[in-house]
């Protein structure tokens, strides 16, 4: 029997590959899968819809389970990008963030496939992972993204990542998330 994150990966990996959908997943998942030791009660994925409109997707998610979890999900899609579902089976909340250009198209380029309980699932890779988590910048983020830089230790392209955030940093008038990078390095032992 899997696992509730097995049966909810399976299910999405389903209607992706119906679709012929584009995604990958990220957040604390794709963490634990590179390395970071961690809790979570939740899944976070990206998927590129092309020409699909979100209510076909969400009609296609609800034949595998999946059920919307706001009242007003067109509302609620226009103003995050984001389609918040539950899969009823695993009892597992879903956010499905609708990729939009530029830096998602290239962490899904980059993206790399696992095997997860037997289900072949595209994970964001271990740098754009660590941006991510250094971009949320909670606690528990920083946290994933020194175990990750840990559990990598001398296999990261640490340059990707300095990009990647000066990218960030550059499209959202920041200037901390280089410096919050490598105070994770130090962090790490690296």
């Amino acid at each position: 029997m899997p696992s509730p994150i097995a049966e909810l990966l399976g299910a999405l990996a389903r209607v992706c590959q119906r679709l012929a959908l584009r995604w990958y997943l990220f957040g604390a998942q794709a963490a634990i899968v590179h390395g970071a030791a961690r809790l979570t009660g939740d899944v976070d994925a990206t998927v590129v819809l092309g020409e699909l409109t979100p209510a076909a997707l969400i009609a296609a998610l609800e034949t595998e389970g999946f059920r919307v979890r706001v009242p007003d999900v067109d509302a609620f899609v226009n103003r995050t990008r984001v389609l918040p579902l539950e899969h009823r089976g695993a009892a597992m909340p879903l956010d499905l963030v609708l990729a939009g250009p530029g830096l998602e198209e290239l962490f899904l380029e980059r993206a790399q496939e696992h095997t997860i309980e037997g289900i072949a699932i595209p994970v964001a890779c271990a740098e754009d992972i660590v941006a991510m988590k250094i971009l949320a910048g909670r606690p528990k983020d920083i946290d994933d993204a020194v175990a990750i830089l840990a559990a990598h230790q001398g296999t990261l392209r640490i340059g990707l990542i300095r990009n990647t955030l000066q990218l960030l940093e550059q499209a959202l008038g920041q200037s901390d998330l280089l410096p919050s990078f490598e105070q994770a390095r130090v962090r790490a032992g690296g």
